[in-house]
């Protein structure tokens, strides 16, 4: 252990500007392409001594962060003391910005940020290696918040290759009201794959790939061509399960986004804007649960 009295560890939201979803395997799950871009939404996670294992939160959405053992980040501080073979005895206090349930990552960055911390808190020395596999333990989302910039992720998503990015990305999020289940998303997924006659096995459904017109688009920096090249396999899914998301996605290609998507199991929608001065003004028209934001951003990072 060491003699820190506490750590702040911030890190990014998410936008998926590319999700390949593949056909559901014998186990349930999925083989993802998934093109991942951090951006400048942040949470702060605080690790500091404590008698047990606590959880505090405060912060946008804070009601809906669960408080107790089922915190992806409280399970990330008790697998990482588990590996190493003491108590878990860390208060997190967890300070949200991003949206919850809001296909961001949140919970996932959370958790990523946690394991930064009471890495740093305990003085454990675990490595980079080690924490990516732990984060990949936790979640198939809970590896790139540690990583940050842009990166494709395959496998169940967890698996991470760094993707060069040539210029910064202009974003608006909105955040709609309740979050979605990514399970009942990936079964309305498949769903609607059975219902267009085209099946829903990894037999019948092409292999995901990252599309080489979206990765050269981010390498050049080139929002317009990132633009046409946005792609989530689950929007149609998670549009049928609310259907008001359609509403949201015109409205902000109405207000000047180049393009606009579902970002991951949703509901949050990401619009992408030429410039930062589009980027407000679009906000500005979407109203006060519109956020701007800019990427890449850097990942899990202790705060000084």
């Amino acid at each position: 252990m060491t003699a820190l009295t506490a750590v702040t560890v911030r890190v990014p939201a998410k936008v998926n500007v590319q999700l390949a979803v593949g056909g559901r395997r014998p186990d349930g799950f999925h083989d993802l392409a998934n093109v991942f871009l951090a951006v400048g939404l942040y949470d702060r996670v605080t690790a500091s001594p404590a008698e047990e294992l606590r959880i505090t939160a405060a912060g946008r959405d804070v009601a809906s962060v669960p408080l107790d053992a089922s915190n992806l980040a409280a399970r990330a501080a008790a697998l990482l003391a588990g590996r190493y073979g003491f108590e878990p005895k860390v208060r997190l206090h967890i300070e949200k910005d991003i949206p919850v349930a809001g296909g961001m990552a949140g919970g996932s960055a959370d958790a990523a940020a946690a394991l930064v911390a009471c890495d740093e808190l305990w003085g454990t020395g675990a490595s980079r290696a080690e924490l990516l596999g732990m984060c990949a333990e936790l979640g198939s989302d809970v590896p790139f918040p540690l990583v940050g910039g842009a990166a494709l992720g395959v496998g169940r998503g967890e698996l991470l290759t760094p993707l060069e990015v040539g210029g910064a990305f202009h974003w608006v999020f909105v955040a709609a009201l309740g979050g979605l289940s990514t399970p009942e998303v990936y079964r309305a997924c498949d769903r609607l794959r059975r219902e267009s006659g085209d099946g829903d096995t990894v037999a019948e459904v092409a292999a995901p790939a990252a599309a080489p017109a979206l990765l050269a688009a981010l390498a050049g920096g080139d929002a317009y061509a990132l633009a046409g090249a946005l792609a989530n396999d689950l929007q149609d899914a998670a549009l049928s399960l609310r259907p008001e998301l359609a509403e949201t996605l015109r409205a902000g290609v109405a207000a000047g986004a180049l393009a606009g998507i579902v970002s991951g199991s949703g509901p949050t929608c990401a619009f992408l804007a030429p410039d930062g001065d589009t980027a407000a003004k679009i906000a500005a028209t979407l109203g006060p649960s519109a956020r701007v934001a800019a990427s890449p951003a850097e990942g899990a990072t202790i705060v000084p």
